[in-house]
Formats: C-alpha cells, structure tokens, sequence
C-alpha cells in the first residue's frame, strides 16, 4: 500500500457532492487539482495534483446521505472488517463490494453513527500524494490531504470501537481533560490523525463526522480563496500547537478543513 500504510490506516479520501462538475472547478482553482472522470467506474472523478492521486469524487442525487468528504481506513479483509463492525455495535451503510480489479469497498456507521469507508487496495492502492505531519509542522505537500480528525460524540466508546473493528494498536493520548479530549490514530511520527471528544461543542442537530484537512502554503491566503471561490468559513485561521489551521466549506456546502505551518 501506498506510504506504508498500515491496516486502519486513512487510504482514501472522496467528495460525495451535489455538485460534480462545481467540485472540480472549485477544488481546481484552490488545490490546483486536475481532474479525471471514469464514465466506466459511474462517473467517479480521480483529483490529481502534480500527477498523483489525492482525492476521489462522486455525484449524490439524494439518495445516498448528506454531501460530505468521506474517509477510508485500510483493510486487508474487507469481508471480515463488515462483520467486525457489526459485533462493535456498528451498521452497514453499503455493502462490501468489488470495484473491478481496483479493490473492494464498504460504507458503515460506527457506534456512534459517524460514516466510515473501509477499501481493500487491489490494483488502486490509496494515495499517491500525501502530506505528513509531525510536531505543529506541515511538510509542504501542497493540497494533499494531510490529516483526519474523527470528531464525535461518543468519545471513549469511539476509541474501543475503532480498536476492535480496525486494530488500532497504538493510539496516543495528546489530553483527557473536561475540555479537551484527544486521541492521535497512531503514537509515532508521522502521525495520521486523530480523535476529538466534540461533545461539548456539536450543536445538536450536527452529527459527528470525519474531517480531512488538506495542507496548503499559506492559511489565511487560502481561506480567503475559499471565499473568492463562493465558499464559506466555518472557522477562522488560527495559530495552534498543531500548526495553523481553519474550517471551511466549498459551494455546495460541504465542509472541510486547511492546515499549514503557523504565521
């Protein structure tokens, strides 16, 4: 697998939109990414930058949930990770199910109803660009996807479920304190991501979800494209021990996150 990765290891990222052909101008202009469309695999967009895969993108015509980035964590068995999430508690959302000689796919919900991709790497093997980082820093890889947070609800039962289902083996605990709970994916650097108790701060219709965080060069000069592209700002640039990071969305509402080193 591509980077080393790891099973359990974020593999994949893809944009599920109303908006296909809006995705691929706007993720364009801010990322630089090109675009390939596979009439073969449904229309399924690969998003390229400098050549090498980062992103996927599919149309959602209302029937499949909420517009959103979804995440996927790597499995050997993709077969045997379905049941597994099933004993911790979790649903089945789609099926695991064969993409031609590219791998195999599922969508599920763990136990606290968040949306999780699993892909079983066949000929498609993940990322071929990757950001790292490690420390506040962000290592440059310009709009690659460069971490996933899973914020949730349901903090230490998140924990156990993603440990059980996906073989967590080495978590870290940055703090576990009232006001800030987190858990990194992996104890070692480079680090991949990890998992914030958002209990506390999730209005209450607003689900738990997965964010991706895209590096970028300059934060606040992305945001403010963001903006200039006719996207929104969910959380305004700020400087954290984790390196500089915001909260957007793109046109269609779909929200995702920027990181860079600090300013």
């Amino acid at each position: 697998m591509s980077y080393s990765t790891q099973p359990g290891d974020p593999i994949w990222t893809d944009l599920f939109t109303t908006d296909p052909e809006g995705a691929m101008a706007f993720y364009g202009e801010l990322f630089g990414w090109t675009a390939e469309v596979s009439p073969e695999h449904g229309n399924y967009i690969t998003f390229r930058k400098d050549g090498n895969a980062v992103a996927g993108g599919m149309a959602n015509d209302g029937s499949g949930g909420p517009s959103q980035w979804m995440v996927y964590l790597a499995s050997i068995d993709a077969e045997a990770t379905a049941e597994k999430v099933t004993a911790a508690g979790g649903m089945t959302v789609v099926p695991v199910m064969p993409v031609a000689e590219l791998g195999k796919f599922g969508v599920f919900g763990d136990n606290g109803g968040v949306g999780i991709g699993v892909w079983e790497p066949g000929t498609m093997t993940g990322f071929e660009q990757r950001g790292v980082v490690g420390d506040g820093k962000w290592d440059g890889h310009v709009g690659a996807p460069s971490w996933f947070e899973l914020h949730t609800r349901s903090y230490d039962d998140a924990l156990k479920f993603y440990r059980e289902v996906f073989g967590w083996q080495d978590p870290f605990t940055i703090a576990d304190t009232p006001e800030f709970r987190y858990t990194t994916i992996h104890s070692v650097t480079p680090m991949l991501g990890g998992v914030m108790d958002s209990s506390s701060f999730l209005p209450p219709a607003v689900p738990g979800y997965w964010a991706v965080y895209f590096g970028v060069e300059d934060v606040d000069a992305s945001v403010r494209k963001v903006a200039e592209l006719g996207g929104s700002v969910v959380r305004p640039p700020e400087d954290t021990p984790y390196g500089r990071l915001a909260a957007v969305a793109d046109p269609s509402g779909v929200r995702f996150s920027l990181g860079g080193n600090k300013s």
